[in-house]
C-alpha cells in the first residue's frame, strides 16, 4: 500500500512543479530589451524581449521605461574564422 502513494505522490509533485521556461534569448536578433516589471506586494519580474535589430532602435523602445539593452550573447554575429594553424613539421 505504501508502494502507489509514494506513487502517486512523485506523479503529482512532478505536474505541479513550475514549467520550464522557454529559452530566454531569441538568437535571430542580435539585439535584446531587458524590462524589469513591478509587483505587488514585492512580487516584481523581469522579461527579455529579443525583437530588436540595432542598439539605437532597442533604446528608443526602452526610453521611459524601467529597461535596458543589450546585445544577444546567443546571436550570431558576422564575425570572421579564425586564421588556420599553421602545422609544424618534426624534426627527427
Amino acid at each position: 500500500m505504501r508502494l502507489p502513494i509514494l506513487t502517486l505522490t512523485a506523479i503529482v509533485t512532478l505536474f505541479a512543479a513550475a514549467d520550464a521556461r522557454a529559452q530566454t534569448y531569441d538568437p535571430r536578433y542580435p539585439v535584446c530589451m531587458h524590462v524589469y516589471t513591478p509587483g505587488g506586494w514585492g512580487g516584481g519580474g523581469d522579461y527579455y524581449d529579443c525583437s530588436f535589430t540595432s542598439l539605437p532602435q532597442c533604446r528608443a523602445t526602452a526610453s521611459g521605461r524601467s529597461a535596458t539593452c543589450d546585445l544577444n550573447p546567443y546571436y550570431a554575429f558576422d564575425e570572421p574564422p579564425p586564421p588556420p594553424r599553421k602545422r609544424h613539421k618534426k624534426v627527427y
